[in-house]
């Protein structure tokens, strides 16, 4: 059966702390513009003070659960933080990155 989120969720990252990659999930409930194909969804990732490190998704999604595999072997140790986006919806989580 197809079962579909209900709400919009972004989980914290796993393992956490990583070094170098992590997997970061996120869910997405049912579309916000069906005529179009899907939710416009972006999920950056930004250091302590706020500046876009890189840009992990930035496309239109349609209703399930998601990952992506995060690889920060260009980054510094450090905390940082993951940011998702979805229409009216946004979420951020922290992250850390130990050599």
């Amino acid at each position: 059966s197809n079962i579909f989120p209900e709400k919009f969720y972004l989980y914290q990252n796993y393992p956490n702390p990583f070094n170098p990659s992590t997997k970061i999930s996120w869910q997405i409930p049912a579309s916000l513009n069906p005529s179009q194909g899907g939710t416009l969804v972006t999920l950056k990732v930004y250091d302590m003070l706020g500046k876009v490190m890189v840009t992990l998704v930035n496309e239109e999604e349609s209703a399930g659960t998601y990952a992506i595999e995060f690889n920060a072997s260009q980054l510094a140790s450090g905390n940082y933080f993951y940011q998702l986006t979805a229409g009216e919806f946004k979420q951020t989580k922290k992250m850390v990155l130990l050599r």
